[in-house]
């Protein structure tokens, strides 16, 4: 879904309003958060404490990211605020919660500024539309996009 999203905003200009430095946080966030969920960085012992740590990690990111795809659902269907920031809260906690759970605090570490700066930029430039009722999130076609 993000990228879908990604090629539908492509022009659009919803980014300039985001600082420089919240953009670079978001980006460190994220990658970072990708590459430890498999690369096991500073960690001494990689797994789950026990049986049921790993059923809890299951259903939470299970749940998760079922809520996730949801939302994206809807989102292509009606976006807005609420729903946009749930989209940007739901992978922090999938982060967070793997982290945790598998006592990987550079993840956790990560996870949260991720979630910070994802969150913050999503409500500006979702918050930014509302007031000046321009749509950056418009999934309908342009004549633009007719042309290309």
């Amino acid at each position: 879904p993000n990228i879908v999203y990604a090629l539908k905003q492509r022009g659009h200009d919803a980014g300039k309003s985001v600082p420089k430095a919240l953009g670079v946080c978001e980006q460190i966030g994220r990658y970072a958060c990708m590459i430890l969920m498999w690369l096991p960085l500073l960690v001494w012992k990689f797994g789950f404490g026990s049986p049921a740590e790993f059923v809890l990690y299951l259903l939470l990111n299970g749940v998760l990211i079922f809520a996730y795809y949801l939302g994206w659902l809807r989102y292509f269907k009606k976006p807005g605020l609420k729903i946009a920031m749930a989209l940007a809260v739901i992978p922090t906690l999938v982060f967070l919660t793997s982290g945790l759970l598998l006592r990987h605090w550079l993840l956790a570490a990560a996870a949260i500024l991720f979630g910070i700066s994802h969150g913050r930029i999503t409500y500006i430039t979702h918050a930014g539309n509302r007031r000046t009722g321009h749509n950056a999130v418009s999934f309908d076609m342009t004549p633009e996009d007719k042309r290309r």
